[in-house]
């Protein structure tokens, strides 16, 4: 259960509305002890410390966001935050978009051998440009990008773990 894996987009899912299209898409995805909400997984992801270093680079360049306004977005009383708006919500998933790249969480029952457990996804998800082309940035960055991804649902893994235990 310690293991963050890229796994299939699973099938229905926000997410899986741009495969096909020619975009980008990656997920991830690991289980937690215990039964996670959506809106605490969300809260968590986007309170970590690795994601307020992503914050804090934002907020220069961009706008600023904080720890209030993640729960917010989690508890669905937020249309935005930071950068992203929301494209789309179901009660166990979370799609946000920003310019060509769309970032998405989802936290359901795990279905595999983990009894009461939750599987925590995310995935990305960028769309070609007008001429059918993801550009050179985004091949640049592929393998930072998957990297970082597997280190932020790791750190929202164990700060729901963490929030566990105490």
């Amino acid at each position: 259960m310690k293991t963050v894996t890229a796994s299939e987009v699973p099938g229905g899912s926000l997410l899986s509305l741009y495969i096909g299209g020619g975009a980008y898409i990656d997920c991830y995805s690991t289980t937690v002890s215990g039964s996670v909400s959506q809106a605490q997984y969300v809260e968590a992801f986007y309170t970590t410390l690795l994601f307020k270093l992503e914050r804090a680079v934002l907020r220069v360049a961009f706008s600023s966001s904080t720890d209030a306004e993640a729960k917010e977005l989690a508890l669905g009383q937020a249309s935005s935050f930071a950068i992203w708006r929301v494209e789309n919500r179901r009660e166990a998933e979370l799609l946000l978009a920003a310019g060509r790249t769309r970032s998405w969480l989802m936290a359901g029952p795990a279905t595999d051998q983990h009894r009461n457990s939750t599987r925590l996804h995310f995935g990305s998800a960028v769309v070609p440009k007008s001429n059918g082309r993801l550009g050179i940035e985004i091949t640049a960055l592929k393998s930072f990008h998957r990297v970082y991804s597997r280190a932020l649902l790791l750190a929202a893994r164990s700060r729901l773990e963490n929030a566990e235990s105490h």
